[in-house]
This record gives structure tokens, sequence and C-alpha cells, in this order.
């Protein structure tokens, strides 16, 4: 973009934004020709007045880091800078008048229903086939047409029921839109994101312009998928199936669910039985009635479908053609996403409609016609190039070729003209936008979001605009890592409130948690316990190495580092190993770097960076079950305190002040979950994940630092107590008298101690009590008698039994009993995971604990 002119007054709002650089030609949103400001921006100038430069710029780096905390991303798919990104948002939002929005949602509108009909017709009887209206090789030749879908059911004979239009505005000022997304359409979750930024970035600029609210056409939403519901009419239940967090747009998913009030669900989490759908739940199967897909058409169906996914539902499209679960969109609604409908909407609107379009289409010609042909080799230089039936294709910009490149393309669609779509290139309108207290003019396209509810097409008074830099192609995607901006329409008089919650006077049926947890939930929150947990372990035991590599005090080298290094990788032959007859300055120095490359390098698969990334990897799957307030400090464990340095710059210094924060970031964590988060049974897996992970971690360290007995252990006792954080509880009963016994029966048999073993076991004891039982009576499960066989181990140990040597000064009985209470850990573990949870994604792997 095209930096504008240093401004000379930054404090003044008014004439920052004044000095914008419109372009000399084309159509820009915020000046006329003549160099007035439009309108729509007039108050919104005046508010920015009141505001004053410096204070923008404070609040927008506030709302910048709202969006970070929220971790408000998109993923994309590049080796280089990794899959997930920040979303791009512009602090200046897009405003368009009323009377210009509702003209643009009259065309909208118009066009939702038109493409509904083309869709009833080319899955029904094809009369628009017959009548020549429409080529065969739109359906016959296109991949994108589902023979599996024709002649399936629909509601209220609504094909289409969410919507979204690609819009532009052109170098003279009119709209047109240039592609339709009637599959699962993206992005009406960013804009509510978007929405919520800026609102509370400038709440009095807000107010005072009158801006349509969104949350009306969300309501709208929820209500028109109630009424899809084939049965339980009163309160059927509605899913959002999403493909999973390696989706684009798995953010939005997320938000989405948590926003309407629906359960997030992938193909793992359904199941198909007698021609119904089922969710798959720790309580047993739950029928749904209606299905909010964001999955494309052929990974809904490895059965009937030609998707290659297997985590889709076998049997889904059988269960829709009995007609007892609703999908929206129906199946197959991928079809009108093809740019060649582009070429032939026009006239279908005069067949269907009896009417012109409101909104023309991009001028565009199917190269399988002949005339069309002609066209588009007639004038090529001018044209944009897309694959008839590949809506997501780059296009190709036919100016940007090279004469033997043109020359290659000219004979493609010479020969192959039916696979070719030309379109003409829209000089797209200008708006503001904001780089670092400048202002620059950037180029935009809008995406506006419609939603049927019985006959009408609501369209959502707002949306999506993105932006490009002004000599670049705009990607009609929502993720091709350009900006974004919210639209603000404004009202023609006063706005009423609207709110998704339940009218004061609707009765609601009162509940207590139950086991409607999805299966595949409870695993990912099983194993966010243990990863979140496992950090918190290796964190505190690499304090209390790296505090005694850098202590100056003990000129001898520290006697305990050797065992706590070893605690560190589990004990396992696997871990770095170091020769410890080593001079000590040598030693120390390749301790140092095992610590770093422990902390630091990605490629240690039991390394602090890979549980972190796990960590960030688990919070975003299971987001919409957890809270804000959990998900920002998660977030910010990974943000703010995963070292920005690469391995061999860092210090041991540098570590340990990182490390010294993230205990309290992860202590935070554990605080919310114990105070703020409902006893159901996402926080019951959650917390039998940390209970696991605690216990095998605190049997590993006992077992690394006093199976074997040292001649003096005082410092290993020390460390041991120092890393457990039970130091203050020691010396409150024992004073500074350090004996193996007391050390022992803290941290492994006292159930009053929250970090010591036989807590753990208590804990996990009553969490599996709670858990459902098929046996239906008052036997105990196999899950019971494993816990309660641990629990008692401990519970029957004798200290000092247990702290008798052999003639290899190795204390056998504290070893067995370790060993056998890890060993029924790792049982229970399994059988947990046999019996309750689904593995619907790429199984992990995290490293066995191994005694000895």
């Amino acid at each position: 973009m095209n930096v504008a002119t240093e401004n000379p007054h930054p404090s003044r709002m008014g004439s920052f934004l004044e000095m914008y650089p419109a372009p000399p030609t084309g159509y820009d949103e915020y000046t006329t020709a003549a160099g007035e400001i439009r309108p729509a921006w007039r108050k919104f100038v005046d508010c920015l007045r009141h505001v004053g430069g410096e204070e923008f710029s404070r609040r927008w780096e506030q709302a910048r880091r709202m969006l970070r905390d929220n971790g408000v991303t998109y993923n994309v798919y590049d080796e280089n800078q990794g899959r997930d990104r920040p979303w791009e948002l512009d602090p200046l939002p897009l405003l368009l008048g009323a009377a210009e929005w509702d003209r643009l949602a009259a065309g909208i509108a118009q066009r939702a229903r038109l493409l509904n009909l083309i869709l009833a017709d080319l899955y029904g009887p094809q009369r628009l086939i017959i009548e020549g209206l429409i080529p065969p090789e739109f359906v016959l030749a296109n991949p994108l047409y589902l023979r599996a879908a024709h002649g399936l059911p629909v509601v209220h004979g609504q094909y289409l029921q969410f919507y979204a239009a690609h819009l532009a505005r052109d170098s003279g000022g009119e709209w047109s839109i240039l592609a339709d997304r009637t599959q699962a359409p993206a992005g009406a979750g960013y804009a509510v994101e978007n929405r919520i930024v800026l609102s509370r970035m400038m709440p009095e600029t807000y107010q005072a312009c009158e801006v349509q609210r969104l949350a009306g056409f969300f309501l709208i939403m929820r209500e028109a998928l109630h009424e899809l519901a084939p049965r339980h009419r009163e309160n059927p239940r509605i899913v959002l199936l999403s493909p999973g967090p390696r989706s684009p747009a798995y953010f939005e998913d997320a938000y989405l669910a948590r926003y309407l009030g629906y359960t997030l669900v992938e193909g793992g989490d359904l199941t198909v039985r007698d021609n119904l759908v089922f969710l798959k739940t720790l309580g047993g199967l739950l029928p749904v009635d209606v299905i909010m897909r964001r999955v494309a058409d052929p990974d809904c169906d490895p059965l009937e479908l030609s998707g290659g996914t297997v985590n889709g539902i076998p049997g889904l499209t059988h269960a829709v053609r009995c007609g007892n679960v609703v999908i929206a969109n129906p199946l197959g609604s991928n079809l009108l996403e093809a740019p060649a409908f582009q070429a032939v909407v026009p006239h279908l609107a005069r067949r269907l409609l009896g009417q012109e379009l409101l909104l023309p289409c991009i001028p565009s010609w199917w190269c399988g016609d002949a005339a069309g042909q002609t066209q588009v080799l007639a004038n090529l230089d001018q044209l944009i190039i897309k694959p008839a039936f590949e809506p997501r294709a780059k296009p190709i910009l036919v100016r940007g070729l090279s004469s033997s490149e043109k020359a290659a393309l000219r004979e493609k669609i010479t020969r192959h003209g039916e696979q070719f779509v030309g379109q003409a290139i829209i000089e797209r309108s200008t708006v503001p936008v904001w780089n670092n207290g400048a202002i620059e003019a950037g180029r935009m396209g809008l995406r506006a979001f419609v939603m049927g509810k019985g006959e009408q097409y609501h369209v959502l008074p707002g949306g999506l605009v993105r932006i490009s830099h002004a000599d670049q192609l705009l990607a009609e995607s929502t993720h091709a890592g350009q900006g974004s901006k919210d639209v603000w329409v404004l009202a023609a008089g006063p706005v009423k409130p609207v709110s998704l919650l339940h009218p004061a006077g609707e009765p609601l049926t009162i509940r207590r948690s139950g086991n409607d947890l999805p299966s595949r939930v409870a695993d990912n929150m099983y194993w966010l316990g243990r990863n979140v947990e496992r950090a918190e372990g290796a964190i505190r035991l690499l304090r209390g190495t790296i505090s005694r590599l850098l202590d100056e005090t003990t000129p001898g080298g520290s006697p305990e580092l050797p065992a706590l290094l070893k605690a560190l990788h589990g004990g396992n032959s696997g871990g770095p190993q170091q020769d410890f007859d080593l001079p000590l300055v040598e030693r120390n120095s390749a301790m140092q770097q095992e610590i770093l490359a422990y902390v630091l390098d990605e490629r240690q698969p039991d390394g602090l960076r890979k549980t972190l990334q796990n960590i960030q990897d688990l919070t975003s799957i299971v987001r919409d079950r957890i809270s804000i307030d959990s998900w920002r400090i998660l977030n910010r464990l990974h943000l703010e305190w995963m070292p920005g340095y690469p391995l061999g710059v860092a210090s041991l210094a540098d570590v340990l002040g990182m490390l010294n924060q993230m205990v309290i970031t992860l202590s935070a964590f554990s605080g919310l979950g114990v105070e703020s988060m409902t006893r159901g049974p996402a926080w019951r897996f959650l917390d039998i994940g940390r209970r696991m992970e605690r216990a095998l971690y605190t049997l590993n360290l006992l077992a690394q630092t006093l199976v074997a007995s040292r001649p003096a252990e005082t410092a290993i006792l020390e460390a041991l107590l120092e890393i457990a954080d039970s130091s203050m509880t020691y010396r409150n009963r024992y004073l500074n008298i350090l004996q193996a016994r007391a050390v022992l029966d803290l941290l492994l048999t006292d159930e009053t101690n929250p970090r010591s073993v036989g807590f753990q076991l208590a804990a996990l004891s009553g969490h599996v009590d709670h858990l459902p039982n098929e046996l239906g009576t008052d036997l105990l499960t196999g899950e019971q008698r494993t816990i309660l066989s641990a629990l008692t181990h401990v519970r029957l140990a004798e200290i000092e039994k247990l702290l008798d040597t052999d003639r290899t000064q190795r204390r056998q009985h504290l070893d067995r009993l370790l060993t056998r209470v890890a060993t029924g850990l790792r049982g229970l573990s399994d059988s947990l995971t046999h019996k309750y949870l689904v593995h619907a994604m790429p199984s992990r792997q995290m490293s066995e604990l191994r005694l000895g």
C-alpha cells in the first residue's frame, strides 16, 4: 500500500483521516470525486475528532491485544509460517447508509431465492436442462454435482438455508456479485468478532452512528434451524458439524457453536443406527435432529459420497433420505459455487423469477458455448480465466502472463472450452485503511450473509470486508491472508437492542450437568489435563535443577543433579545421557546444554516445547468447552512465555525467568478449574487427566531420587520438597529436620497433601465412582477395582519397610510399590480410553513412565 503523507497534526484525528490519499480515479468509499466526505461517514468522522489520534492509537493497541487474547486466528497451510495466523482486522470500518444497504439487501435476498430455485430444479425434475437454459455439462461434467443427493427430501422446499454473496463495487460505484458461496459459507463468525472488538474500542462512536445490530440475524438463524427439525420439535438437538481443528475456519466453527448454543461435533462424534443419527456421549447415544454443517459435500458420508475422508458419518445420506435428520445446507448445495453458473444466472432470473437481477453478476462467459468462447478469445487480455467447475482454484490474470503462456492458454480454451470461464476485471472501490498511524487506500470486497427462514431470506445487516494492497487482486477466500474490516450499516432511526437470550417469560427445563458430553471432547479434556500437569511438573523440576546449576554456594557441584536430570526424562533410556564422571566445569556445561535442548528443541518428543504445543492444540479443540478466561490463560502461556529465541542463544537465566512466569500462569488455570468450572463430565475428565499425570510424575520423581539410597540424602530430600511444592508444609510439621521417612510419607501416603500420590489416587477413585456404570448394579467396575487396588497398596504401605535397603543399597520394597502403582495407573488410563473415550483425531503418544 502507498503510505500517506506524514500527518502534521497527529493529535487531531479528523484532520488525520481527512489526509487520506484517495486515488484520483475509480470509486472511493470515503470521499466523492470532488473530495467531499460521503454522507454515511460524516458522523463517524465528527466523533473521531473528539477521540483524537493519540487516544485512537492507544485504543487500537488494546483492541489488538483483545484479538490476541481471544485467540482469533485463521488457519493456512504454509510450511514456512506455520498453520495458525492472527486474524487481521482494520480499526476503520466500512460505513454504508440505510437506503443503500436496503437496495443491496433486496438484491442479495433475490439472489438467494433464485439459487434456491435452481438447486430445486437440478436436484429434482431438471427442467432447466431439458429447456436448454442450463447446458447439460453443468451437471453431467461437473464434479460438484452430487448424484446421491438427487431427490433427497428437503424441508419447506428450501435447498439453501445459509448463503453468502461475494460483492465488489466497480469504478462507476455499482455493486456486482462476483461469486456465490452455497455450501458452508465462512466469515459470519469473524464478522461478529470484528463487531465486538470495534464496538468496545470506540463505544461512543458506535452508539452515536446508530449502527444496526448483528444479533437479530443470528436469532433468526437459530429459529430457522429449530423449525427444520423433523422430530422433537419442542426442543430439537442441533449440532454444528466441523471438519476439525485442521480446518481453516475452525476458530469460527467453535465461536459460532458457543454463540448459538449448539454442540460442536466432528464426524467421529456422530453415528447412524437404524437410519437415525446419534451423538456419541459418555452416557450413551443421543438423537440428533438438525446438523448445521461446515463440512464439504463429499466428506459428509464416506459410504455414499465420493470423499476420501475417514471422518465422515457412514449412512448419513440414507438417514436424510429417510427424513430422520435435516442438514443445513442440504447435501449437494456446493453445485452452484461453480464459476460456470455466473454465465447463465441472469437469464435464469428472468425464467424462474420473472425479474431482472437487482444486483448484476460480474460479466462472465462460459467457453463451452461457441459465442462465449469467441467473446473470451477476442478479449483475452482484459479478462481473468477460471476453471469452470473449480470454485476454489486460483484465477488466471491473463495480462500478467508471458506471450508463450498466453498462447498455451488460448490453445487450451480452444481445445477444451467447456473447462473454462472468462470473467471481466472489476477495478474495485477503495477504502481508508489504518497503517501504524498513517491512512492508506486499499481495495475492498464485501461478503454478505443470508439466512432463509420459511419463505423469506434475511440478510445480515453488515458483513465481512476483505482488503488488499491497491496493486493486488483481492482473493475471495476469507482465509487468503489479507486484512478485514467490520461493516457498519447505519439505521434509519433509533436502534433497538437484540439478544440471543431466551425471553424472560419463556419456561425452561431445569437441568444439571449430565453425561451428554461427546466422547471425543472428554478424550481431549483428559489429554489437556495430562499435558497441563506434565508441563507444570516439568517446569517445577526444571526450576529446581537450573537453580542448583547456577548456585555458586556449592563449588563441588550439587550431588542431587544427576538424579534430577534423569527424572526430567522420566527415567527413560531414550533421554540424553551425560557422563557424570567428567570434570565439574565440563559436566555442568553438558547439563546446561541438555536442559536448554529440553526446553527449546521442538524435536524432543518429551520436551517442554512439545508439551506446550500439545496444550495449545488441545485448547483450540476444546475452546467451546472451557471459559473465556481459561482460554486466555492457556493462550497466554503459548504466546507470551514460549521462548522467542533459538536454541544456542538462550541462557539458563533467561529460561529460569520464563519458567517462573509459567508457574504463575498454570496456577491461574488451576485456580479457575477449582473455583469456576462446573463439576460436570468435562471438568471430571480434565481433572482425571491432571490427577493421573501428577501421580505418575511424583512416582517417577520418587523412583529416580529415593530408590537408590545415598550416604547423604539431605540435598535430595530438600530438592524433592521444593519441586513438589511441599517445603512449607514439611517445615510447619518438622521444622528443619530432614528425614527420608517424613518426606516419603508427605509425598507418597499423606492424603491431606494435594501434591502427594495418595491424594491423587483418592481423587481418581472419587472420579471413577461417578462415571457412567453400564452394569447397573452395585458391583465394582474394572476401573473401580484398578484404582482401589492402587490406593489400597499406598494406604497399607509401611514407610519404615519401604526405606529398607538391600546389599546394593537399593530400596527394593519402595521400588516394587512405585512400579505396582504406576502400572495400575497406566492400566486405568487404558481402561478409561477403551470404555469412554473416542480417538477421532490422530493418536497422541506420551512417553511411558519407566521406573528403575
